[in-house]
């Protein structure tokens, strides 16, 4: 399957509860953008909207105050220290959130723009369902689809495990295992020859470990956000206990998702007879800091995985990977 070549107009869409990514296929090779999928409310001044108006930087006036959405909306809540507020949730449309439609319409509007002429298929993300958790997935697909049809585009969606194995297996012919280690949740597919064979989420990822710091440690979760993604890495020697309680819940997160996926493949009926070792790709942002291959490898090899594995290596572009296989989806239909 050749993946480039093929509907240079072609969109692909990565709907993440903490980052929302869209990549086209440019001269270069794919190009991508990407915003924060969340906001916080300023108050409104009117030099405040000329400097955003200035800056570039997607916001809504609404009165007395002023929504900042997308990438700046982090950095103002840390300053004005307060959290930013959420349009997801758990990899679904956020039900406490009043504003979370409304909201990512405004950011998915701001990366994917009107669909022009000649525009060509959309693909975006969708999470697999989630093991021990309420399935949103029914309303979250259908209405992500009607936003993206209001924008002019016929859209279809993805398995976000899926979108990995899209993306990083055409050595293997699409065959292995597809991890997404997010914000909300971490997505597993297992692909056979670009078959979906199982596919699956868990809700322990960057949420859950960002959540449980900060409750043990007193600082707010944008805060450890912030940290994780600057400097946190799996080195046994932690400086701080916000790094050490990082390295704690990293450990439940890898062990608990490790766990799942045993457990799902050994309850699994109807797996086709591989032949053969087959590789697994781990991507995500959660799945960034340094070291984070090496433990997953160790704990994997801990568990007496039932299925047999070539090779456990990062995707190429971690941060885009799911976007990427968005759009060779829509790049070969």
């Amino acid at each position: 399957m050749n993946q480039t070549g093929k509907n240079a107009a072609a969109v692909g869409l990565d709907v993440g509860t903490s980052h929302i990514v869209v990549a086209r296929q440019s001269d270069e090779g794919f190009r991508f953008e990407s915003q924060l999928n969340g906001f916080v409310d300023i108050p409104y001044a009117k030099l405040t909207e000329k400097v955003l108006q200035m800056e570039n930087i997607p916001h809504c006036v609404d009165g007395s105050r002023i929504a900042v959405q997308g990438n700046e909306s982090g950095q103002l809540a840390e300053l004005l220290k307060v959290e930013p507020r959420r349009p997801m949730s758990h990899g679904f449309l956020n039900p406490s959130e009043p504003e979370s439609l409304e909201r990512i319409s405004r950011i998915i509007g701001a990366l994917c723009g009107i669909a022009g002429d000649g525009e060509g298929p959309l693909y975006f993300s969708v999470p697999a369902v989630s093991i021990g958790e309420q399935d949103h997935w029914t309303y979250h697909e259908a209405t992500l689809r009607q936003v993206l049809g209001e924008l002019g585009y016929a859209a279809k969606s993805i398995t976000e495990g899926l979108a990995i194995v899209y993306s990083e297996m055409e050595s293997s012919n699409y065959t292995g295992i597809g991890i997404s280690c997010g914000g909300g949740l971490c997505n597993v597919c297992l692909a056979y020859l670009s078959v979906p064979v199982m596919s699956f989420s868990i809700p322990k990822a960057g949420d859950f470990i960002d959540r449980n710091v900060a409750s043990v440690t007193g600082e707010r979760a944008n805060s450890i956000r912030l940290i994780k993604e600057a400097c946190f890495h799996f080195n046994g020697n932690f400086a701080d206990k916000i790094h050490q309680a990082l390295g704690v819940y990293y450990d439940d997160m890898i062990g608990t998702l490790v766990a799942t996926i045993k457990d799902q493949f050994q309850s699994c009926r109807g797996l086709p007879p591989l032949g053969r070792p087959i590789p697994l790709v781990l991507s995500g942002g959660s799945a960034i800091p340094r070291g984070f291959k090496d433990r997953f490898k160790a704990i994997l090899k801990e568990s007496d995985f039932p299925v047999p594995i070539s090779e456990v290596r990062m995707a190429e572009d971690p941060l885009h990977a799911t976007a990427r296989g968005a759009l060779v989806a829509a790049m070969i239909e």
